[in-house]
């Protein structure tokens, strides 16, 4: 017997959202309904932080005050960024239109 799990995201594609702990921002480019990064990954985290693998990842447009990055956070680590400020992350055009609301608008290219 196969037990299906529905995971549902608390953030949407283009929403700005903000870590829990550390100091980055960042943009929801992608969503993944449950862990899946690897192992490896996910073992380099200090045992008394690692989320539960049982709960929906993103892939963020991230940027803090240093440095542009990609950063893979689960939902338990991110609260909405409230300070309606863009994200200056420079990969955020090739993806998003206006930032309206505290979240982006997706743009589809076409080739």
């Amino acid at each position: 017997m196969v037990i299906m799990i529905a995971a549902r995201a608390k953030y949407m594609l283009g929403q700005i959202v903000r870590h829990r702990k550390h100091p980055f921002r960042g943009v929801v480019f992608d969503i993944d309904p449950q862990f899946a990064n690897t192992e490896e990954w996910y073992q380099a985290i200090p045992e008394e932080s690692r989320p539960r693998k049982d709960q929906p990842f993103y892939h963020l447009l991230a940027e803090n005050e240093q440095s542009y990055y990609i950063a893979y956070v689960s939902e338990q680590n991110l609260v909405p960024d409230e300070t309606g400020e863009p994200v200056d992350h420079p990969d955020v055009p090739e993806i998003f239109g206006h930032l309206q609301d505290g979240c982006y608008t997706l743009e589809v290219r076409l080739n």
